[in-house]
C-alpha cells in the first residue's frame, strides 16, 4: 500500500482492478478516504478528480465473514435499483480478497446528509424535522411493498420461522458476550421467547433502519438508504420496531447513540405507527412485542461491542464508555414488554 493510502484499501490495486473489469471507468489517478468504519463495514470515498465513488468492505481484522457479506450488500442494492425505493447505483462487486485484501465492491456516489444528532436537525427547524422523519417511514413502507420475487430476491432469506430465529441468533450473541452482571436481561429474553407473534407475510427487511442510516438532501428528500449489511427475508416488522426502538424516550443516549429523536418537530411513535400502518396495511397490534425485541438486539450489539473493548480488541470514539448504556436498553425492552413506554 502507498503511503497515501487509507487504511485498508490499496487504491492502486482498485484501480488496476477497475480497468480490468470496467475499461474507462477511471480516467486518472485514485485518491480516497475513510469516511465511515469501526463497529461496521468500511466505507471509502474514492475519486479520480472526475467522478466519485462510494467502496465497501468489511472491517480490518473481522473474524466473521458472514457478518460483513460484500456479495450480499452489493445483490441487494442492485435490486433495488428502479424501484422506489432510493438507493446508489452500484458499480461493480469484487469477492476476491487478493485485490485489496478483502472483498469489496464499487456504488455511485450520493449526496447527502445522514442526520445522526438532534442539533443537526434542529439547524433545520422542526417543520423539516418532521418532514423528514415521515418521508424515512413513508420509504420503509416502500421497501415493504416491494416484491422479493419481482426483485429478484426470492432465495434472499429464510422468512420460516424468522422471528424464533432472530431471537435465538442475539440470544446466542448474548451469551458471546457475557463478562459482567446484566440485571434483567435474561428476564427480557425469557419475555420475548413466551410471546412470539404471528409475523405478516415476509418482506425485504432493511435490519437497521434509522434516520443516520440514510442520506438526505437539501430539499429534505431521502438520495439513498444505506447500510444494508444485515438485509433478509423476514419479518417488516422488525424494522418498524427497531425504528421506533432509536425514537423512544427509553433510548439511552450518548456514548455513541444517536439523540436524532430529541430534536424539536420528531414525530411521536403513535404518529410514526399509525402512519406506517396506514401505508403499510399491516396489523400492528403486537408491536409492543416487536419493539421489546428491538431493544434487546441493541442491547446485545452494544454489550458485544463493550466485551470486544474491555478485552483491548476494539479502538474508537466513544468504545469506553458504550457499556452504560446497556442497562437503559434492557429497561426501556421490560418496559414496552409490560406495555410501559
Amino acid at each position: 500500500m502507498g503511503e497515501s493510502d487509507p487504511p485498508g484499501m490499496d487504491l492502486r490495486k482498485l484501480r488496476a482492478h477497475l480497468d480490468s473489469a470496467l475499461p474507462g471507468l477511471v480516467r486518472a489517478d485514485l485518491h480516497g478516504e475513510l469516511i465511515a468504519g469501526g463497529r461496521s463495514n468500511l466505507t471509502y470515498l474514492v475519486t479520480d478528480d472526475h467522478h466519485r465513488w462510494v467502496v465497501r468492505r468489511p472491517p480490518l481484522g473481522h473474524v466473521l465473514p458472514t457478518a460483513h457479506d460484500m456479495g450480499r450488500e452489493h445483490r441487494v442494492i442492485s435490486a433495488l435499483e428502479g424501484t422506489p425505493v432510493p438507493v446508489p447505483g452500484t458499480v461493480l462487486s469484487c469477492p476476491d480478497s487478493d485485490v485489496i485484501g478483502a472483498p469489496f465492491y464499487v456504488m455511485e456516489y450520493v449526496a447527502g446528509t445522514p442526520f445522526r444528532r438532534a442539533g443537526e436537525l434542529d439547524a433545520l427547524g422542526a417543520t423539516r424535522t418532521r418532514a423528514i422523519v415521515l418521508s424515512m417511514v413513508d420509504t420503509l413502507v416502500a421497501l415493504h411493498a416491494v416484491d422479493p420475487v419481482g426483485a429478484g430476491l426470492a432465495d434472499f432469506g429464510r422468512p420460516e420461522g424468522f422471528t424464533a430465529r432472530q431471537l435465538r441468533r442475539w440470544g446466542k450473541q448474548l451469551d458471546a458476550s457475557r463478562s459482567r452482571e446484566l440485571p434483567g436481561v435474561d428476564e427480557l429474553h425469557r419475555r420475548l421467547a413466551a410471546r412470539l407473534p404471528d409475523p405478516p407475510a415476509p418482506a425485504v427487511v432493511h435490519g437497521d433502519y434509522r434516520l443516520d442510516n440514510m442520506l438526505v438532501d437539501g430539499a429534505d428528500r431521502i438520495t439513498a438508504v444505506l447500510d444494508w449489511e444485515m438485509s433478509t427475508l423476514g419479518d417488516p416488522l422488525t424494522d418498524l420496531g427497531l425504528l421506533l426502538a432509536y425514537g423512544s424516550p427509553a433510548m439511552p443516549v450518548g456514548s455513541g447513540v444517536s439523540d436524532a429523536h430529541l430534536a424539536a418537530g420528531y414525530p411521536a411513535a403513535d404518529e410514526i405507527t399509525e402512519r406506517y400502518a396506514r401505508g403499510s396495511g399491516l396489523d400492528v397490534a403486537d408491536l409492543d412485542w416487536y419493539v421489546g425485541f428491538a431493544f434487546f438486539k441493541i442491547a446485545v450489539i452494544l454489550e458485544g461491542i463493550h466485551y470486544r473493548f474491555a478485552q483491548g480488541r476494539t479502538v474508537g470514539a466513544d468504545f469506553d464508555r458504550i457499556g452504560e448504556v446497556v442497562p437503559g436498553l434492557i429497561e426501556g425492552g421490560l418496559a414496552r414488554m409490560e406495555g410501559r413506554g
